[in-house]
């Protein structure tokens, strides 16, 4: 008898992207780029209040930060994969189907939050800094948006941890297959492990600000572009290889240039620090002559 080859386990994937609540339908692809927004908000106002900053200017850059970020993921998108938009006028709106970009919302953001920040009198350098184990953190819950629209997944495999696609949602290429690599696994892991490094880093040695910002630059481009090989979702290639990678390879090495550069080769200059907000005083007291002593 011929021995049938056997799945031990696997990761289901959601049959909908969306849970209905009552009336209300939420999508959780929507969901998930809250909660990385949240996270983000939070771990960036803690690490600013650590530096003598105050929680407003965080919110503030936050607000611009994450509109305009959003603007230019989705601006990137459409660029880049202008075939894949639903065939409605409403295609290029469509966010919650999935479709962001996050090279342009990093770009756009960051832009926009560093007009915040300077507007404030603040040190932008500073904030990259603080911001940058954040962004990974906000990166690596988003993607779970991506299991719920079973989207951007890797090519097939048996490994234990393959996740199952449904067929309507598999490549052509890929029909027979039912299990794919779980990239949105693979990066929300090394994204909080790569958080985490960055964090370390600028605790046990002196980082001038915003090298640890280009370093995450760098440490998140290094993971796309091994990321960018698994995947099997439509795209347009340049060299053979898909467009992301090229830009996660230029990304990459720009970040770990500017890096070195940054860190090792550029002369020292003042160390950027937040404004910190006078304290509040009381009545001025005197104090009685008899009492003062006079000091030779």
């Amino acid at each position: 008898m011929v021995p049938v080859p056997v799945t031990l386990a696997s990761i289901p994937s959601p049959s909908s992207g969306v849970v209905d609540i009552g009336p209300v339908a939420i999508h959780m692809y929507g969901l998930m780029l809250l909660l990385g927004i949240a996270a983000a908000i939070t771990i960036t106002g803690l690490r600013w209040r650590a530096l003598g900053g105050d929680w407003d200017l965080v919110v503030r850059a936050a607000v611009w930060g994450v509109a305009w970020g959003i603007v230019g993921a989705r601006l990137y998108h459409v660029a880049t994969s202008w075939d894949e938009l639903p065939d409605h006028w409403w295609g290029p709106f469509a966010v919650w189907r999935g479709g962001l970009g996050i090279w342009g919302g990093v770009v756009f953001g960051v832009v926009a939050g560093a007009v915040v920040v300077r507007r404030a009198g603040e040190s932008v350098r500073l904030m990259l800094d603080a911001v940058a184990p954040a962004l990974l953190v906000a990166q690596g819950i988003g993607r779970w948006g991506n299991w719920f629209n079973q989207e951007l997944f890797g090519k097939p495999t048996s490994l234990p941890w393959g996740l199952e696609i449904d067929l309507d949602h598999r490549p052509a290429a890929y029909l027979g297959s039912s299990t794919f690599h779980p990239t949105f696994l693979y990066e929300f892991l090394y994204d909080l492990l790569a958080a985490g490094l960055l964090v370390l880093v600028g605790r046990r040695f002196r980082i001038r600000p915003p090298a640890l910002f280009s370093l995450y630059v760098a440490l998140y481009s290094f993971a796309r572009i091994f990321e960018e090989l698994l995947r099997v979702d439509p795209s347009h290639h340049v060299a053979g290889e898909r467009v992301n990678f090229w830009v996660a390879l230029g990304c990459c090495l720009a970040g770990l240039a500017f890096f070195v550069w940054w860190q090792f080769f550029r002369h020292e200059t003042v160390a950027p620090r937040p404004r910190r907000r006078p304290e509040p005083r009381g009545p001025a007291m005197t104090v009685p002559k008899s009492r003062v002593r006079r000091t030779r």
